[in-house]
């Protein structure tokens, strides 16, 4: 994922101006910005996510296209040898 820019001095500042005690401020600001790090999705990130999604989607549905096709030949030749068993029946 990319970095998304977190100023964790800003916010232990701003938590220790509010009344918290630095320390605590301090290991709350690190975990916020691990979990920034490691959570949140950027605009990029899901720019990628759709390119890839696209490019999944066309990968499956050149398989199905393929798959229906076989099974329409199928269909079509068990068909005519339907049709051929009955005219020489009849």
């Amino acid at each position: 994922m990319s970095t998304i820019s977190f100023d964790t001095h800003t916010f232990v500042k701003r938590l220790t101006q509010a009344g918290m005690p630095e320390a605590q401020a301090e290991v709350l600001a690190d975990s916020q910005a691990k979990l920034i790090d490691e959570k949140l999705a950027t605009k990029h990130d899901l720019k990628e996510l759709e390119i890839r999604l696209a490019h999944e989607m066309k990968e499956l549905e050149a398989r199905l296209v393929l798959q229906l096709t076989i099974r329409m030949g199928s269909m079509l030749v068990v068909g005519i040898g339907v049709v051929a068993t009955l005219i020489k029946i009849l």
